[in-house]
């Protein structure tokens, strides 16, 4: 799965704004730090630094993009952090998990 495939599943399927633009333009401004969701952009970030993306077609594995979101995990975990946060990334995690999922069993049944 490439990494723009990835962030628009999760843009289909959480609740959250997770594309601001084009999948390409949502990468470069995460990494600028110029998303419109302050966290969608850290998560993009950790996910595209966690698997070495050099751009939107770059693969990405689901170990590596869940490991990825682990410091920004425990961010939100302490007492003094957004609830909201912490549900966001939670989602967002969970639905990473079904974003490979699916892709397996696309590619069972071919």
């Amino acid at each position: 799965m490439t990494l723009a495939e990835l962030l628009q599943y999760l843009d289909r399927n959480t609740a959250f704004d997770i594309l601001d633009g084009p999948p390409g333009d949502t990468l470069t401004k995460a990494l600028a730090d110029r998303h419109g969701n302050a966290l969608a952009g850290a998560i993009i970030r950790g996910i595209a630094e966690g698997n070495h993306c050099s751009g939107e077609e770059s693969t990405v594995d689901r170990a590596a993009s869940i490991t990825a979101l682990g410091p920004l995990r425990l961010q939100y975990m302490k007492d003094d952090a957004p609830v909201d946060g912490f549900r966001m990334l939670e989602q967002i995690i969970h639905a990473i998990d079904g974003a490979f999922n699916d892709e397996a069993l696309r590619a069972k049944s071919r």
